[in-house]
């Protein structure tokens, strides 16, 4: 399989259950809920993504026509940090247009702890250890059950109660970025308030300025 990827990149893990973490993240190009162009945005099925997925030209970006060459790539931007604790994140975008169980073997042969940030909309392969998912509203959900569930809010068409009976060890609250953030920050504190299943999730890599 051919792989598309806007970037790979090493940083810390800014939201979540693995929050913290050293992490190299694996951006694969492309998404199903939205083209990534401003001229498609307010017909999209998810209108408010803040991620530059469109293209190849991030940092490392590119084509990988073979498999053992986008694994050797995380592996070479991981380095010679501890072999126990390498982590490698595949986002987008959507990743589970092109993550297959190739590639996760590849990764788990060498040595890697692989999560994954999804839509839902879409199946995750066998052999990923933490699966992250962001429902988004007017989409199918495939993927119900996972680590976590990370929804951003608020979705009109999407509350928290829709979601709460679903088979995910946690419950995440993230509050929509953009324009109104701040109201937004404010409402989803008073959700988590008053529906403690739920934690409040924020974006700390924006907080601190790391990518």
């Amino acid at each position: 399989m051919r792989y598309s990827v806007k970037e790979i990149f090493l940083t810390l893990q800014g939201e979540g259950g693995q929050i913290g973490r050293t992490a190299v993240f694996c951006r694969f190009a492309g998404c199903n809920l939205w083209s990534g162009q401003e001229s498609d945005r307010s017909k999209a099925i998810c209108s408010f993504c803040d991620t530059d997925f469109v293209g190849m030209n991030g940092s490392r970006g590119g084509r990988f026509e073979d498999t053992h060459a986008l694994a050797d790539t995380i592996e070479e931007i991981w380095g010679n940090r501890d072999y126990n604790q390498r982590f490698v994140v595949m986002t987008g975008g959507e990743p589970l247009l092109q993550l297959d169980d190739i590639l996760v073997r590849l990764l788990k042969e060498r040595g890697f702890y692989i999560a994954v940030e999804t839509n839902g909309t879409l199946p995750v392969p066998d052999g990923v250890d933490w699966i992250c998912v962001s429902p988004k509203a007017g989409a199918a959900l495939v993927q119900d059950f996972g680590d976590e569930i990370k929804l951003v809010y608020p979705q009109k068409d999407l509350m928290p109660e829709n979601v709460a009976h679903l088979n995910f060890k946690t419950f995440r609250l993230q509050p929509m970025d953009g324009a109104y953030k701040a109201e937004y920050l404010q409402q989803a504190i008073d959700y988590c308030q008053r529906h403690p299943q739920w934690r409040l999730s924020l974006q700390t890599h924006k907080l601190i300025g790391i990518p």
